[in-house]
C-alpha cells in the first residue's frame, strides 16, 4: 500500500471535471500555480469574502460548472466539499424541451449565449423584476411553452424548477380541445390557443368566463369548470391539466358536508287560497296590534296630561313610559310562551295556520325594543327569557335577534359581533325549517356570519367576518375557520387581550342603560310629545270637540310651516350633532389600548358607532361629490382627495371615524363597513382601518381594521378581506377565502382613460350639477313626505274626542297605505315609469347619472321589512315592476332594479338575501338582467349578480354568491362564494312530524281562535324563565397616479 505523506493532497480522481474546475478558477484568483483542493479556503488558502466573492462571478461565467454563491463558500470552505455539494445530477436521459426553451428564452432576454438550469435568476444571473416581466412576455408568446406568470418566478426562481412546476399534467387532448372550442364559440373566434391567459391574452372578463363556465357545464363529455377554476387556472392547457390531475387524486373533502337536519321529502307547494287566507289572517293580526298601540298612547296621554305641575308632568311621564316600555318590551315574551312553547326542531308548511302563529311569534321577537340593547347583559337577559342558552359573560353584538331562541345556545364567555344571523330557522323549499345552532364556550362568531340550522362553533373555535357554516357544518374546538362555507384557516380573528370585568361591572352597566331609558329618553319621548301639544295653541285646539280642523286653512298653513321648521330644521340639527358627537367623543378613545368592557370608555365607543353611522346623510350624499365632505367633516382621513363623483356609495358604515382612512383615488361602492373595533368577552380595543389609494370596493364588503391588502386592489363584492399573509397589491381578490383575480380587463380601460384625461373635470362639473338636482328632488321628496305625515298626525290628534283608540289605528294604516304607494310612485317616476334596462357605460355619462337619481328614490321606507313573510311583499314587488309569479315567500330580500329581474311561482327568499343586477368597476357601469325559476330557494344572506339565469327547484345555499353571466341548471344544489355545484343531495336527519294544529283548516272565526288557543289539546304553556390590473396597464397606471 503506498503512503501519501503528511500534509500532502490525497489523489485526486482526474475524471470530476467540476473538482477540476474550481480548482483552475480559484488558483487564477489567488494567483497560484495550484490548488490543494482539501485546503480550507480561509484558513489556509488565506482567501477572504472579496476573494471568493470574484471566485463566484467567475464561476459563474463558465457554462460548464454549477454555479456558485458566497453561501455555498462559507457552508462548503473547500474545493473538493464545493464540488461534491455542487455537482449536478446524472444528465437525464432526454432533454426537456420544456426547460430547454424557457433558458432559450432567457438567455435572449439577458443577452447571453447560454443559461444554466439550476442559476438561480436574481442571485446567480443578475436578473430583476423588470427583466423577468419580458421573460415572461416573451415565453407567452410561444405556443410550445406553457405561460409563466412574475409570481411563478418568484416561487420558481431556477429554470429547472419553473420547468418542472409548469410543466402539464397529461390531461386528456379531448378535454382540452373541447374547453377551447367552447370557450372559442363564446368569444366568437375560430380558434383559441392553449397556453393563451384569458384574461390578459384573450382580453376577456368575468362575465364572459361565467358564460364559459356555464356552456361547459352543458357539454357531456366536458367536466364542470367553476368561476374560481378558471382564475386559477387562466389557460385552456392549465385548466385541462388541473381536471386531469383531480380525477387522477383523491377528491378533496366537501367543506360544507355535515350531518344537515333537512328533510329529503318533497317541496311543500300551497294552493293560492291558503296563501291568501293567511295574508287576511295577518292584517287582521297588525290592525288589532295598531289598535292596541293606540289604546296604550291614549292611556299615557290622557295620564300625563292630568299632572297639575311641570315635575307631576315628568313623574307621569316616567310612569307612562316605564309601563309602556315595560309592556311593550314583555309582550313578545308572552306571546312566544303562550302560543309555542319551546321551540323543538320541526318543520312548518307555508301559509299554514302554524305559518301564521311562528310568524307573529317572529315579528314580535325582532320588534321588542330590547333588540336595541345588544352588546349589553341587557340583551343577554331578554335572549335567556326567550328561552335561549347563554352563557355567562357572553357578549352578543347582533340585532338579527334569535328566533328559535330554545334551540340556540351561547356559550360562557362567547363573542359574536353585530350583523350575524343564528335564526335557528330557515325558509327551504315551502317549509319553515327549525334547528339548533350551537356556540361553545370562548368561541368567535365574525361580523356579518351566519349560522344554519345544525351548525355549531366549538369551545374557543372562531369563525370568520363574512363567513358562513351551512346546514349541519361545525367548527371543531380550538379550530379557526372561515370562508363560505367556512374551512380552516390560520386567521386570528380575535386578537385582543382580556381585561377585568367583574359580574358587579355587567351588573352595573345594565342597570345604567334601564334607569337611563326609564327617567330620560323615555320621559323625553312621552313627556315632550304631551308637552308640544299642549303648548302649541294650534296643536292643542285640536283636542278640542268640534267640526273636522281639515275643513280650515288655517289647519293646512300650519301643517306647511311645521313641516317646513321639523323637517329642514331637523336636518340641520342632525347634521350639527352628529359632527358634534364624532369629535367630541373621539379624544376619549385611545387607538390600540385595550379598555375593559361596560366603563366609561366602553359607552363612548357605542355612543360613537351609534350616533355618526347617519343612514339619512350617506343616502343623501352618497353616489355624489358631496359625500366626502361630510365623510371628512366626522373624521374620516381621506386627503389627499382625488374627487371622482362616485367615491362612495350610499351605504357605508364604521365604528370610529376618525380611525378610518381611504387612499387617494380610491372608489367604494356601497356597503362598506369597517370594522375599527377588536372584542373579547371582557374587553375591546379600537384601531385604524386603512383602505389603500387607487382601489376599487364593492358591494357588501367587511373591511377590518389589520386588512392585508394595499394600493391599487380590486375586492370583489362579498369578498373575505384577508387579514394575515403578504400584503396584497395590484391585483383583484374575489370570493371567501379570496383568492386573486386580475386588476381589471381590456373593456373597461377606456373607461379608466376618461377619468383621466383633459376632458374630465369638464365631465366631473357636468355630474356634479346632475347629482345635485338629484339631491335637490330627493330633500323635496322627503318633505313632502314630511308634510303628510305632518297632516296625518294632526288629524289623528283631531279624532281622538270622537273616535278614541281608532283614531291613532286608522291613521297608522292610513299612513302606511299612502307611504306605499308616494315612494313606490317616486321610483317609477325617477325612470318615467319605463323601468331600468341592460346598461354599460362610463360613470361620467348621463344614463349612469339617471340610475344613481333611481336609486335614491329606491322604495326604501321599511315597508317591505315590515311586510316580510306576508303575502302583501309580493304585491309591493309587483308594484314597482318585478315581474313575479305566484306565492312567493319574501323573509327580508333586497333588490333595487326590480324590472330586470324575473322570478317564478313558489319561490323563497330568505333574509338577508339579495338580487343584484349591477355593479360598478372601478369607472365603469354594468347591469343586466336576471332570472330566477319556480320553486328556487335563496338561502339566508345569498346573493345572485346580474346576468344570472337559476333554474326551477334550485336551492342556493345560505352566504352563497352566484356570480355574473352564471346558468344555473334545474334541481341543482349551489353554494359557496362564488358559488358552485354541490355534490349531491343535503345530508338528510330525520325531521321531526309538524304539530298536529300546522295544517289544520280554518273555515270559521271560531276555528281561528281556536288555534290560538290551542283548541284545548296543546300541553301547557311552560314558566316563562380577484391580479388587481394586467400589467401592461400598471405603468399607464403609475403615470395617471403621479399626474393626478
Amino acid at each position: 500500500m503506498d503512503l501519501v505523506p503528511a500534509g500532502s493532497a490525497g489523489p485526486t480522481p482526474a475524471a470530476d471535471p467540476v473538482l477540476t474546475g474550481y480548482a483552475a478558477v480559484l488558483a487564477e484568483v489567488l494567483q497560484v500555480n495550484t490548488v490543494d483542493p482539501d485546503a480550507h479556503v480561509f484558513e489556509d488558502l488565506g482567501a477572504d469574502s472579496m476573494v471568493m466573492a470574484r471566485f463566484c462571478a467567475r464561476v459563474r461565467k463558465q457554462a460548464d460548472l454549477p454555479a456558485v454563491s458566497i453561501k455555498d463558500v462559507y457552508q462548503h470552505p473547500t474545493v473538493r466539499a464545493l464540488a461534491t455539494a455542487l455537482a449536478p445530477p446524472p444528465p437525464a436521459p432526454a432533454a426537456d424541451p420544456v426547460a430547454s426553451g424557457l433558458a432559450e428564452v432567457l438567455a435572449e432576454v439577458l443577452q447571453v449565449d447560454s443559461v444554466a438550469p439550476d442559476a438561480h435568476l436574481f442571485d446567480d444571473l443578475g436578473a430583476d423584476s423588470m427583466v423577468m416581466a419580458r421573460f415572461c412576455a416573451r415565453v407567452r408568446k410561444r405556443d410550445d411553452l406553457p405561460a409563466v406568470s412574475i409570481k411563478d418566478v418568484y416561487q420558481h426562481p431556477t429554470i429547472s424548477s419553473l420547468a418542472a412546476a409548469l410543466a402539464p399534467a397529461p390531461a386528456s387532448s379531448l378535454v382540452q380541445d373541447g374547453l377551447a372550442e367552447v370557450l372559442a364559440e363564446v368569444l366568437q373566434v375560430d380558434t383559441v390557443a392553449p397556453d393563451s391567459n384569458f384574461f390578459e391574452d384573450l382580453g376577456a372578463d368575468s362575465m364572459v368566463m361565467a358564460r364559459f363556465c356555464a356552456r361547459v357545464r352543458k357539454r357531456d363529455g366536458l367536466p364542470a369548470v367553476s368561476i374560481k377554476d378558471v382564475y386559477a387556472n387562466p389557460t385552456v392547457r392549465g385548466l385541462a391539466s388541473a381536471f386531469a390531475a383531480d380525477e387522477a387524486g383523491p377528491a378533496a373533502p366537501d367543506p360544507a358536508a355535515g350531518n344537515a337536519p333537512v328533510s329529503t321529502e318533497v317541496a311543500h307547494r300551497a294552493s293560492s287560497r291558503e296563501y291568501a287566507l293567511t295574508g287576511a289572517l295577518q292584517l287582521l293580526i297588525f290592525i288589532g296590534y295598531t289598535y292596541v298601540t293606540g289604546l296604550v298612547f291614549l292611556w299615557s296621554f290622557d295620564w300625563i296630561t292630568a299632572g297639575a305641575s311641570l315635575v307631576d308632568d315628568y313623574l307621569r311621564s316616567v310612569v307612562a313610559g316605564g309601563t309602556t316600555f315595560v309592556v311593550i318590551c314583555t309582550l313578545p315574551i308572552l306571546v312566544k310562551w303562550t302560543l309555542i312553547g319551546r321551540w323543538k326542531p320541526r318543520q312548518i308548511p307555508l301559509w299554514s295556520p302554524g305559518y301564521v302563529r311562528f310568524w307573529f311569534v317572529r315579528t314580535m321577537v325582532m320588534a321588542n325594543p330590547l333588540v336595541l340593547f345588544a352588546g349589553s347583559p341587557v340583551y343577554n337577559l331578554y335572549l335567556r327569557a326567550l328561552g335561549a342558552k347563554v352563557g355567562r359573560g357572553a357578549v352578543v353584538f347582533t340585532r338579527h335577534a334569535p328566533v328559535c331562541s330554545d334551540l340556540i345556545s351561547i356559550g360562557a364567555g362567547a363573542v359574536v359581533r353585530k350583523d350575524s344571523y343564528l335564526n335557528g330557522y330557515r325558509a327551504y323549499a315551502g317549509w319553515i325549517q327549525i334547528g339548533p345552532v350551537t356556540i361553545g364556550e370562548n368561541a368567535f362568531v365574525g361580523d356579518r356570519a351566519v349560522l344554519d340550522i345544525g351548525s355549531s362553533v366549538g369551545d374557543g373555535a372562531q369563525l370568520g367576518h363574512a363567513s358562513a357554516l351551512h346546514a349541519g357544518q361545525s367548527v371543531p374546538a380550538g379550530e379557526r375557520w372561515h370562508g363560505s362555507p367556512a374551512q380552516p384557516t390560520t386567521s386570528d380573528y380575535q386578537r385582543i387581550e382580556p381585561a377585568d370585568c367583574s359580574t358587579w361591572r355587567r351588573a352595573a352597566y345594565g342597570a345604567a342603560q334601564l334607569l337611563t331609558a326609564l327617567l330620560v329618553y323615555l320621559p323625553v319621548m312621552f313627556g315632550g310629545v304631551v308637552t308640544v301639544i299642549g303648548t302649541v295653541p294650534q296643536l292643542a285646539a285640536l283636542l278640542e270637540p268640534g267640526p273636522a280642523a281639515l275643513r280650515s286653512a288655517t289647519f293646512w298653513e300650519f301643517a306647511l310651516v311645521l313641516s317646513l321648521v321639523v323637517f329642514f330644521g331637523g336636518i340641520l340639527v342632525r347634521f350639527l350633532f352628529v359632527v358634534a358627537a364624532s369629535w367630541v367623543l373621539a379624544p376619549f378613545l385611545k387607538p390600540d389600548k385595550v379598555y375593559p368592557l361596560y366603563g366609561f370608555a366602553y359607552s363612548v365607543h357605542r355612543a360613537m358607532q351609534h350616533y355618526t353611522n347617519s343612514k339619512f346623510f350617506i343616502t343623501l350624499t352618497g353616489d355624489t361629490s358631496y359625500i366626502v365632505g361630510y365623510l371628512r367633516s366626522i373624521g374620516y382621513k381621506l386627503a389627499p382627495v382625488v374627487q371622482t363623483g362616485s367615491n362612495f356609495g350610499m351605504e357605508v358604515k364604521h365604528e370610529v371615524p376618525q380611525l378610518t382612512s381611504v387612499g387617494r383615488g380610491t372608489v367604494v361602492a356601497s356597503g362598506l363597513s369597517t370594522l375599527n373595533a377588536t372584542y373579547s368577552s371582557t374587553s375591546f380595543s379600537v384601531t385604524r382601518a386603512s383602505i389603500g389609494a387607487n382601489s376599487f370596493l364593492g358591494n357588501d364588503i367587511i373591511y377590518p381594521a389589520g386588512a392585508r391588502t394595499g394600493d391599487d386592489c380590486l375586492l370583489a363584492s362579498k369578498v373575505l378581506v384577508p387579514i394575515d399573509g403578504p400584503v396584497r397589491e395590484g391585483v383583484g381578490l374575489l370570493g371567501a377565502p379570496a383568492f386573486e383575480i386580475p386588476r381589471t380587463v381590456e373593456r373597461d380601460s377606456k373607461f379608466m382613460r376618461m377619468a383621466h384625461d383633459e376632458d374630465f373635470p369638464r365631465r366631473l362639473a357636468a355630474k356634479n350639477r346632475y347629482n345635485l338636482g338629484t339631491i335637490g328632488l330627493f330633500l323635496l321628496a322627503r318633505w313632502v313626505y314630511s308634510f303628510v305625515l305632518t297632516v296625518v298626525s294632526m288629524t289623528a290628534l283631531d279624532g281622538l274626542a270622537e273616535l278614541g283608540a281608532w283614531a291613532i289605528a286608522l291613521s297608522t294604516l292610513g299612513l302606511l297605505l299612502f307611504s306605499v304607494v308616494y315612494f313606490c310612485s317616486l321610483e317609477r317616476t325617477a325612470t318615467r315609469f319605463l323601468g331600468t334596462g341592460p346598461l354599460y357605460c362610463s360613470i361620467y355619462e348621463i344614463d349612469f347619472w339617471q340610475r344613481e337619481r333611481f336609486f335614491k328614490f329606491n322604495a326604501r321606507i321599511g315597508v317591505h321589512r315590515l311586510a316580510a313573510g306576508t303575502p302583501f311583499a309580493a304585491l309591493l314587488w309587483r308594484i314597482v315592476g318585478l315581474r313575479l309569479g305566484k306565492r312567493l315567500f319574501d323573509d327580508g330580500h333586497v333588490m333595487a332594479e326590480k324590472t330586470l329581474v324575473t322570478i317564478g311561482d313558489d319561490v323563497t327568499l330568505n333574509a338577508g338575501s339579495y338580487i343584484q343586477v349591477h355593479t360598478q368597476e372601478d369607472y365603469a357601469f354594468k347591469s343586466d338582467a336576471t332570472t330566477v325559476g319556480s320553486g328556487v330557494t335563496f338561502g339566508v344572506g345569498a346573493m345572485a349578480h346580474y346576468g344570472v339565469v337559476i333554474g326551477d327547484d334550485v336551492v342556493v345555499e345560505a352566504d352563497s354568491f352566484v356570480m355574473k353571466g352564471e346558468e344555473v341548471p334545474s334541481g341543482a344544489r349551489w353554494g359557496g362564494n362564488p358559488a358552485v355545484e354541490l355534490a349531491g343531495p343535503p345530508p338528510p336527519l330525520p325531521a321531526p312530524a309538524p304539530r298536529e294544529d300546522d295544517q289544520l283548516t280554518t273555515q270559521s272565526q271560531e276555528d281561528v281562535m281556536d288555534l290560538f288557543r290551542g283548541n284545548g289539546t296543546s300541553s301547557p304553556s311552560p314558566a316563562i324563565p380577484i391580479p388587481r390590473r394586467s400589467g401592461r396597464h400598471r405603468a399607464t397606471q403609475r403615470h395617471l397616479a403621479g399626474s393626478r
